[in-house]
């Protein structure tokens, strides 16, 4: 490694790529040299400017002392041996930090052989046979008591992970320097997603606001609600069900007027540029640290085939030298795609199988809102009969719920399972792989639910007396008049909130402090004697105690499925990028709590990017533009109310909405035993109903057809969803190329770093040929050799 000093970093840095045993040997040969240049700093105007928002961020800001001056860059070039001479290692000690030093060890003891004993490499083979339990690297010391001795573990337990720490920013160059660039990059992530969240909360907040303060304006909100207009509609169900008043819908239609009105279209084409946005700005982020942290010439290349592939594939080579009875071979081998057939083909049957298991459980959903609904409407106690369209929506929202948690698990282990029969080649492999499976079940699993109340509900269901039929005499679902929009939002609105804190709180905090409690109580010693316990334990011992490090995909996961929520039904529930930006407040702090105190120390991994999460970020972005185009298309009753104020209203307003919308049923043109059990349920004889759908009414020449009036709503909606797609797709294009991906005072910095490195080299190589000549034609009078000594000015 070659360290130069540059202008203006956060923390100095040093790099290690993946190490085999050979070029582990090679960087612990290696030299330090240092250069330093000049950076001029700009402008008087442009110090101040610098100054002052420095002095007004200062209370945001964490107090971490830095070891280096802010001036001061180190940049990392790869080591070799014909440049030995240009790197430094008088302090051998220091030249490697903690986190190396682990990663170092680590990739050592990952691939030794085991002498004489047969097919066991490596320490993770070893783990898996039970030689040993675990192997970790050591925190750098306690975090708590007068006794512990200042470190870095420490300064990020006071802070950065705590919760009255909120409002603050984090200490990125901390917590890369400490457990490395991978996970440096997720925290760095996590918290411009959050930043990004709070206008998004705040527009959001507006747009709910203005639903409340307009829902006593809202025209067919009041129609529905105005008892004089006496529209008795058609039974919900066959038999148990009776006819109803649609006012009983009043206090539905104004819930879904707070969702459902003409501000989410506007707020639906801010989300889409607000995602934009958002991956624009965390590009630039993200090519910032790549600069700070000397990641901007990292070859991602050089990653080491897995431990468990090179089994398999001297495996495979034994296993046809035995067969062939020939001598051993020494040539290249790997693992074909025959070899891998047998785990492609469990893998496409396992995840085809695990999602319609999320499609079953959808149905049995489905059909518990059915039957409950039928027999609520069955029971004689007037409360279940009066708040039956709640409860049925509340109860299974909660099921739902439950379900999504429930089965996340599963499919977290189904995936790793379904990965490791693969065996990829190379950790990047193995790493993208897991995730893409883990992303499509558990996509599957948190969508399902929603998808179906979004697109289909209310769709195929027929109409009075030529309804669709499930199982036995249960119909398909319909929707409330104001439409499913609001269930939609109660199903968001449950599963974002009962998700976010069932996990944070069961999962990663309440079922640590368990397992804590459950060791204590296993030893048999009460806080005290704990305490004075732990104090006599060695650094080994104490991490030993600590939970396992699983990995960044299930922090990454839960941030997705949450991104999804915000960006894909934005338009049905405006408040969700507030709840995301609660939640992530707290998450931040949550899991640096979990890393410092929780978890034993991660070994340190290098990335210059997030990875596979990047791309699914943007697949997201891009279909959220499509399928907030058909929630206000299809499901909204958007469009219908522009269709009937431009087309179909004699004074160009709502006046006339509700009736329109609806259409009529004789009630003698009921099937056999699917008429109303009780007819009197309203006091009267109804001769005739109303349903909603845009149908010919019974006494016209065509009874019960699509009117025309549906055949222009549905080119409407899908002329919407045209042009609101390619309109919001286009913007979000032109904003994609406005801004640019690096930062011009980074490419400004890695150029000149460039030239600098190449001016070191030329001079070096201009050094021996002139040393060359002077051993051919020695001088009489040898002259003392100058340090080199390069100055650069930034304009």
């Amino acid at each position: 490694m070659l360290k130069f000093r540059c202008g203006l970093s956060e923390d100095p840095c040093t790099l290690a790529s993946s190490l085999s045993r050979s070029r582990v040997h090679e960087a612990q040969d290696a030299h330090q040299k240092s250069m330093k240049y000049q950076v001029s700093q700009g402008s008087n105007g442009i110090r101040a400017v610098n100054a002052f928002i420095q002095r007004l961020s200062a209370p945001l800001t964490p107090k971490v002392e830095e070891k280096s001056p802010q001036n001061e860059k180190h940049i990392c070039y790869p080591f070799s041996r014909e440049k030995q001479h240009l790197f430094d290692l008088s302090d051998r000690d220091s030249f490697f930090d903690s986190k190396i030093r682990a990663s170092i060890v680590c990739e050592i003891i990952k691939r030794i052989k085991c002498i004489g004993v047969k097919d066991i490499m490596g320490i993770n083979t070893l783990i898996a046979h039970g030689v040993y339990t675990s192997a970790y690297p050591l925190h750098d010391g306690d975090i708590e008591g007068v006794e512990a001795e200042p470190n870095d573990r420490k300064v990020l337990y006071e802070q950065w992970a705590r919760y009255s720490l909120f409002y603050k920013y984090q200490p990125i160059g901390l917590i890369r320097k400490y457990f490395g660039e991978k996970i440096g990059l997720y925290f760095a992530w996590l918290g411009v997603y959050t930043q990004m969240l709070i206008p998004a909360a705040v527009i959001g907040v507006i747009v709910f606001l203005y639903g409340c303060v307009t829902v006593d304006s809202d025209i067919p909100s009041m129609e529905i609600c105005d008892e004089r207009n006496n529209i008795t509609m058609c039974p919900l169900c066959d038999r148990a069900c009776s006819y109803w008043k649609l006012v009983e819908a009043c206090g539905t239609a104004r819930a879904s007027h707070l969702f459902d009105n003409a501000a989410t279209v506007f707020f639906s084409i801010f989300m889409a540029l607000w995602a934009t946005m958002f991956m624009e700005h965390w590009k630039r982020r993200q090519m910032r640290l790549n600069y700070i942290w000397d990641l901007t010439g990292f070859d991602e290349e050089e990653s080491q085939p897995r431990p468990e592939y090179e089994f398999q594939v001297r495996q495979k080579r034994l296993k046809k030298e035995k067969s062939s009875g020939e001598g051993l071979k020494h040539g290249k081998h790997k693992l074909t795609c025959r070899d891998r057939m047998p785990a492609y083909m469990t893998i496409l049957i396992m995840m085809l199988f695990m999602i319609c298991v999320t499609f079953s459980i959808v149905f049995g959903v489905i059909l518990y809102r059915i039957s409950i609904k039928t027999a609520l409407h069955m029971s004689s106690s007037s409360p279940f009969r009066s708040n039956i369209r709640a409860t049925v929506k509340t109860t299974a929202a909660l099921i739902n719920l439950i379900i999504i948690i429930i089965m996340d698990e599963i499919y977290g282990m189904v995936a790793r399972w379904l990965t490791v029969l693969e065996v990829p080649k190379t950790d990047k492999s193995f790493e993208e792989r897991l995730i893409f499976k883990a992303f499509v079940l558990k996509f599957a699993n948190a969508f399902t639910p929603i998808v179906y109340l979004a697109f289909f509900r209310g769709r195929l269901i027929g109409r009075p007396g030529n309804y669709f039929y499930v199982v036995g005499n249960y119909r398909m679902e319909e929707c409330a008049h104001a439409g499913c929009l609001m269930e939609l939002c109660i199903q968001l609105c449950i599963t974002m909130l009962g998700k976010q804190l069932i996990q944070n709180n069961l999962f990663e905090i309440g079922i640590p402090k368990l397992k804590k409690l459950l060791r204590r109580r296993k030893s048999k010693r009460d806080s005290k004697q704990e305490e004075e316990f732990h104090k006599a334990l060695a650094r080994h011992e104490k991490d030993h105690f600590l939970n396992p490090y699983v990995g960044l995909n299930p922090e990454y996961m839960e941030m997705m499925v949450q991104f999804g929520m915000v960006t894909l039904f934005v338009a049905s529930f405006p408040l969700a990028p507030l709840f995301a930006l609660l939640n992530n407040v707290i998450e931040i702090r949550l899991d640096a709590k979990k890393f410092v105190t929780e978890y034993r120390r991660p070994i340190a991994a290098k990335a210059k990017d997030i990875g596979i999460w990047y791309n699914l970020l943007r697949g997201l972005s891009k279909v959220a533009v499509i399928v907030n185009a058909f929630v206000i298309s299809f499901t909204s009753d958007f469009i219908p109310r522009l269709v009937y104020q431009y087309v179909y209203s004699p004074d160009g307003t709502l006046h006339g909405f509700v009736n329109h919308s609806l259409s009529y049923f004789n009630v003698t043109d009921f099937e056999p035993n699917t008429d109303p059990v009780e007819p009197m349920f309203l006091g009267y004889k109804v001769e005739v109903c109303r349903y909603k759908d845009y149908r010919d009414s019974p006494w016209s020449d065509t009874p019960y057809e699509l009117s025309r009036e549906f055949w222009n709503i549905l080119a409407a909606r899908l002329a919407f969803v045209i042009i609101f797609q390619n309109v919001v797709m286009l913007m979000s294009d032109f904003v994609d190329w406005l801004i640019p991906d690096i930062p011009k005072d980074i490419s400004l910095q890695i150029h000149k770093e460039k030239n600098l490195i190449v001016e070191l080299f030329m001079k070096e190589e201009q050094g021996k040929r002139l040393m060359g000549k002077r051993k051919s034609n020695p001088s009489p009078q040898p002259r003392s050799r100058t340090p080199l000594h390069v100055q650069v000015n930034n304009h």
